[in-house]
């Protein structure tokens, strides 16, 4: 059996993986990254964040015709071309994945393609990929060679990056016209009927693609609102929004089965309410989109004594370290949000820790939320509630905007909705700081960029206040929110 030494061995290919291997190879180490795809990128690059924004761009060519004629502009949807859609998405793909190899070729960066298994502390086991022969290995980008039927790589490090999968409906695995969100990416045109069970970020973006292609959408949701742990006044307001689109939103239901059937499509058998009758939704897809789940179900991580907890989640300290002595573990297998961002900073985090420098941990309260819907919603920082549970903050205040006030959004014709959530610390009370702004708007994606700097900062919201936004823009009404925070309201009261 071939073996080969490196500094720092990844698995997994993914945001945390391959931020972890750009980093340490620019601090001097030797990093071998073994993935078991044929491209690298992880679940966002590949069937995630971008073939899906891909889409979704898409279909706000699709809306923005539809709502030409408000502002007198005569102009129809003639047809979607599936072939060049397709294409569309899978050059937008191939484009970053490429462009990904070839930065990790450039900087020294061995990468393997394999299934890994870690053996013992320091040894990972790599076996050739599904239906390959050899494990494969590439100095130059797209340029692949074989190493043997099987390879152990030593590392002084090993950093675990294996990601997460979608998560079935209880008693219902996915089959037919059941599916999760891969399948859901790879369906060859837009189905005439979708139900969707779930009420968060997938489900919400493809309620919002689909609708917006002209789809009949019905979302199952738990609750009485769609993204719930989210700040109340967001939550509701998108799930006004959805409604106001046409998706059907059913709210407090609870899911009994899913008969796909023998013939096309699938019917939802579910409750609503407690004790309610049984009822049903048709659609010629079902998606469910109720979470997923970290792929740490595999023995090696049991049989190395890696510490999971009650849900299969890796535990590590807030520089990624687990409790076995040279084992780090990122991204979707350690608990919080399962986010692209928070991965591949982790992943900096935990390079520059092993390299004997002394990062700044990644805290979550930090970490920008986005929903792509129709509209955004983002979301960063505390709520109210979140910060008046805290003994450390004193004063906690939250204060809403109208985003109708702002030029740009009454244009747009959306709906939305802007809350801001200020305190002090016990130690500086006369200083309130920001510690949460959460947006529905057009371009929310864009502005909670902002908000996270002044949240993760701890910007005096005095401070804040002072920055000058230009106008006309979106942006406006962040400053506009504020002043309202500060006391100073200038085009709100």
């Amino acid at each position: 059996m071939t073996e080969q030494h490196f500094d720092i061995v990844i698995i997994g290919a993914g945001p945390g993986g391959y931020s972890t291997a750009l980093r340490a190879a620019q601090l001097g180490k030797t990093v071998a990254l073994i993935e078991r795809d044929k491209t690298l990128g992880g679940t966002c690059l590949n069937r995630g964040c971008i073939p899906s924004k891909a889409l979704l761009t898409a279909a706000h060519s699709a809306q923005n015709i539809r709502q030409a004629e408000r502002m007198g502009i005569s102009a129809t949807l003639q047809s979607i071309d599936f072939g060049k859609l397709r294409d569309f998405r899978t050059s937008t793909v191939e484009t970053m994945t490429k462009g990904l190899a070839g930065l990790l070729s450039h900087r020294g960066v061995t990468v393997f393609r394999g299934e890994a298994e870690l053996r013992d502390v320091h040894d990972v086991h790599v076996a050739p990929a599904g239906g390959e022969a050899q494990v494969m290995r590439s100095f130059k980008a797209g340029v692949e060679e074989p190493v043997g039927s099987e390879l152990t790589i030593k590392g002084e490090d090993i950093v675990l990056a294996t990601g997460s999968r979608p998560l079935p409906l209880p008693g219902n695995p996915f089959s037919g016209a059941l599916i999760d969100s891969t399948q859901a990416l790879e369906l060859d045109t837009f189905p005439s009927s979708a139900v969707i069970v779930g009420a968060g970020a997938v489900a919400l973006e493809f309620a919002s693609l689909w609708n917006a292609a002209g789809c009949e959408v019905t979302l199952l949701i738990r609750k009485d609102r769609v993204l719930s742990s989210w700040e109340k006044r967001a939550s509701m307001t998108l799930t006004r929004e959805l409604k106001r689109r046409g998706v059907n939103v059913v709210t407090h239901t609870s899911v009994n089965h899913v008969d796909t059937g023998t013939n096309l499509g699938a019917t939802v058998h579910y409750r609503q309410g407690d004790g309610g009758e049984e009822r049903t939704a048709y659609g010629e897809v079902v998606l469910a989109a109720i979470g997923r789940m970290p792929n740490t179900d595999v023995d090696w991580f049991a049989s190395n004594g890696i510490a999971l907890d009650e849900r299969g989640y890796v535990l590590t300290d807030v520089y990624g370290r687990t409790n076995v002595e040279g084992v780090w573990a990122l991204g979707d297998i350690t608990p919080g949000h399962a986010l692209a961002h928070r991965a591949f900073e982790q992943g900096i985090t935990i390079a520059e820790t092993i390299a004997g420098l002394d990062p700044k941990p990644v805290a979550d309260e930090t970490v920008p939320q986005v929903v792509f819907s129709f509209p955004e919603a983002a979301s960063v920082g505390l709520t109210l509630s979140e910060a008046k549970a805290r003994d450390t903050i004193v004063d906690p205040q939250e204060t809403a905007y109208p985003m109708l006030s702002n030029s740009r959004m009454l244009m747009s014709g959306e709906g939305g909705s802007m809350t801001i959530v200020s305190g002090a610390m016990a130690g500086a009370p006369d200083v309130p700081l920001v510690l949460g702004v959460h947006i529905v708007s057009p371009v929310a994606s864009d502005l909670i960029a902002e908000a996270e700097q002044l949240v993760g900062n701890r910007v005096p919201l005095a401070a804040a206040a002072r920055l000058i936004h230009p106008h006309p823009t979106f942006s406006e009404s962040f400053g506009e929110a504020l002043l309202k925070a500060d006391g100073r309201p200038l085009h709100t009261r």
